[in-house]
């Protein structure tokens, strides 16, 4: 290790930093400084990578949990030979550029996920790691290891005291995911104040007895650093790995380091001092000295040629496992087609009733037999979720290949980790529990919407229908507050048909997440319309289930246990159309020529039944609208009871109609 060419580097990442943040008035400086040193022995020594092919399967995962100091990334990406060039650097945090506040994935070459809210990457990074040990058992053989590489998430006190971060640490050593290593970012410092005013645990002794291996170490001392990385690379245990870094925060800048005003921008004021104190010349800014730039290009080409070995041992896997190289390429393709899917699940009888969850339980086991890298989990609630893949397997330490995931009573955990599993795009990711307890994933579930996640979200006992566990498991709001998430799906399915439609169109899509509200109680089958109509109306979001057989006098719209009711107040008035309506989402995507042969513009008595707030539904009723639904919460009582109790009946949709 060439520590004097490392530590030049450090102070030259120290002062892109300083010159990105004093250039926007903007940012945060204490991570970028105080880390430095980590930076330079993992991206100038023993970072497993290829910045000429950032998406290279068997790279080391960097995850900055600690988005906020994004520069630290950006300078070190930009330092090692990724694409992002010296300009993309000086246009830290401006519009357009490939440099943004927090690091998004979507946006620059390198970034594995995106990390903003404090402890996401932690959770991301729990979902890389498990993603990485189902991989390594599912493709590595007894000739060829193709799959050895590790996860390394930087983390600092603000994402370590977040629930989902010790949820999924939790969650990280029951399962024994000794690929993982944690770099705590510990400069005991918060954003308001130092870290002793909130915090007062042994980070050892805490992580230790959570069944982690927990080492302190000076976090500017590239020796220890290295050893320290190289140790937990080397000892697969059955453990993740927490090294306890103790840093400076803001270290470069003396008027401010260690102390509070270190961690956003307040330091930029003194930089012309600092960059001085650190050796670079004076005057310049955004300087990487050529000695700099001639050792990371020496280490470009070592890493490539690394690179390029391991592809000759993957060729030679390839010719030996045809089949298991061509389920790899088709997981990390992800071209699902819902037509297809569709294809693989028996219709069901015109006539019968089904909980949809029941009904959900059933589909998912014929899709997970096509898709043989889709996964699922639930939060303690499998035998309620009915989300179980039959002959899957558990996954655990010791059945990595298990398809079926334990989170445990994690919900935010178990959204993060799913989105984890998604960024690395080896496997299908879906997580289950009851609907209402949504909010406990709503930031992830908005994070994966931001970055295109295709996670799936399979979340059943779906409206008041609940019944005795009262207005605390009851969703009234929930619905239309997800259908309020920009990219986000939200289907409801009316029957099983819709439902078979509803998981196909989940596990196809590429582009986003999709969550699945399904009911706990029996939902009769809409036999009016024909099976392939409810599978090919619910793929476009919405149909007319039944068509009036007099002139159109008036529109019932209705989503999942509602439809029934819908179809009940609609019965024996030959004016009156009843359109199921399971995902707004889907259909506001379609050309207006079939949204207005859905619901005709010249139709203005409308009338909406949904088991939930009204507030979203006046853009399909119109202003002449009627809105049958339920603005308070629930009341515990049985479900059917509970129903007409709040006015959510056909009867009250017959008196609506007149």
């Amino acid at each position: 290790m060439n520590k004097a060419l490392l530590a030049q580097a450090a102070n030259q990442a120290r002062g892109l930093a300083m010159d990105a943040v004093h250039k926007c008035s903007s940012g945060h400086l204490g991570l970028p400084l105080g880390t430095a040193e980590i930076g330079a022995v993992l991206f100038g020594q023993n970072l497993q990578c290829d910045p000429a092919d950032p998406k290279w399967l068997n790279r080391d995962r960097f995850i900055l949990s600690a988005g906020h100091g994004s520069m630290f990334i950006y300078s070190w990406l930009h330092l090692s030979g990724y694409d992002l060039s010296l300009e993309e650097l000086t246009k830290f945090r401006v519009m357009g550029s490939h440099t943004p506040g927090h690091p998004e994935s979507f946006e620059t070459v390198g970034v594995e996920c995106t990390t903003g809210p404090l402890g996401q990457g932690i959770g991301n990074a729990v979902g890389f790691a498990l993603s990485g040990k189902m991989a390594a058992a599912t493709y590595n053989t007894a000739e060829h290891t193709i799959l050895d590489n590790h996860i390394i998430a930087l983390a600092g006190d603000g994402c370590l005291q977040e629930g989902v971060a010790r949820e999924a640490v939790a969650f990280a050593a029951h399962n024994g995911l000794d690929n993982l290593i944690v770099i705590y970012d510990s400069n005991d410092v918060t954003l308001d104040a130092m870290a002793k005013v909130t915090q007062s645990e042994d980070a050892q002794a805490l992580y230790t007895a959570m069944g982690w291996d927990a080492v302190t170490i000076d976090g500017h001392d590239f020796d220890a650093i290295l050893g320290a990385v190289e140790t937990a690379k080397n000892n697969h245990n059955g453990k993740p790995k927490i090294i306890i870094a103790k840093t400076l925060i803001g270290k470069g800048i003396p008027e401010v380091a260690g102390t509070a005003k270190a961690h956003g921008e307040g330091g930029a004021k003194f930089i012309d001092a600092a960059k001085k104190g650190l050796g670079l010349p004076e005057g310049t800014h955004f300087y990487v000295s050529d000695e700099v730039r001639a050792y990371f290009a020496d280490l470009k080409a070592k890493r490539g040629a690394a690179k390029a070995e391991w592809t000759k041992k993957f060729d030679a896997w390839e010719a030996a496992n045809p089949e298991l190289a061509k389920q790899l390429e088709a997981a990390r393709a992800h071209q699902q087609s819902a037509a297809d899917l569709l294809k693989l699940i028996p219709e069901y009888p015109a006539e019968g009733k089904a909980a949809t969850r029941n009904s959900g339980g059933e589909i998912l086991n014929h899709i997970a037999k096509a898709i043989p890298y889709l996964t699922t989990g639930s939060a303690d609630l499998f035998g309620s979720t009915k989300n179980y893949i039959k002959d899957g397997g558990d996954f655990s330490a010791a059945n990595p290949k298990g398809r079926n995931i334990w989170f445990g009573i994690r919900e935010h955990a178990m959204a993060a980790i799913c989105n984890g599993m998604a960024y690395d795009g080896l496997f299908l990711a879906s997580g289950a529990t009851f609907l209402v307890f949504a909010d406990y994933c709503r930031p992830s579930i908005r994070l994966a919407a931001l970055s295109k996640l295709p996670v799936t979200y399979i979340f059943t006992h779906d409206s008041v229908g609940v019944g005795e566990d009262g207005p605390t498991h009851q969703p009234v709001e929930t619905v239309s507050g997800l259908r309020v998430i920009p990219n986000l799906d939200v289907i409801r399915p009316g029957d099983a048909e819709e439902c078979a439609a509803a998981f196909a169109a989940a596990f196809s899509r590429a582009d986003g997440p999709t969550l699945l509200a399904l009911s706990r109680q029996d939902l009769p089958h809409q036999g009016s319309a024909s099976a392939a109509a409810r599978r090919e109306g619910t793929l476009k979001g919405g149909y007319v289930l039944v068509k009036e057989t007099a002139p159109l006098e008036a529109i019932v719209i209705a989503t999942g246990s509602e439809v029934q009711h819908a179809v009940a107040g609609a019965k024996g008035k030959p004016g009156v159309r009843v359109v199921s309506l399971p995902c707004f989402e889907i259909f506001d995507r379609q050309p207006q020529s079939y949204r207005d042969e859905v619901l005709p513009p010249s139709c203005t008595k409308r009338i909406s039944i949904e088991a939930g707030v009204s507030g979203l539904w006046w853009k399909y009723v119109g202003t002449q609208g009627q809105i049958i639904a339920i603005d308070r919460f629930g009341l515990s009582a049985p479900g059917d009871q509970v129903f007409k109790k709040l006015g959510i009946t056909g009867d009250a949709v017959a008196a609506a109609l007149g």
